[in-house]
């Protein structure tokens, strides 16, 4: 009787598997262009200079921008589930 040899590659540490899977790079992307889509509606839609605008003004439109960017990917639709 011949046996195949099994072989066991050694898992990486959490961290690096969680962030090269294919659904957090994906949902990263989005966040990161929901937030740039978010700044620039702000400052395309305000019609203000930039030295009249504060920097939470801006921080709030990226997180906003940001969430919209998470929900598309992780949406129930998203995966198939609706």
């Amino acid at each position: 009787m011949k046996f195949k040899e099994l072989e066991i590659k050694p898992k990486s540490n959490w961290f690096k598997r969680t962030i090269q899977s294919p659904h957090i790079r994906k949902s990263i992307i989005f966040i990161a262009l929901g937030a740039i889509a978010g700044l620039l509606f702000f400052y395309f839609t305000e019609g203000r200079h930039m030295d009249v605008i504060s920097s939470g003004d801006f921080l709030k439109s990226a997180l906003i921008g940001g969430f919209f960017g998470f929900f598309i990917t992780n949406s129930p639709c998203a995966r198939n589930k609706c």
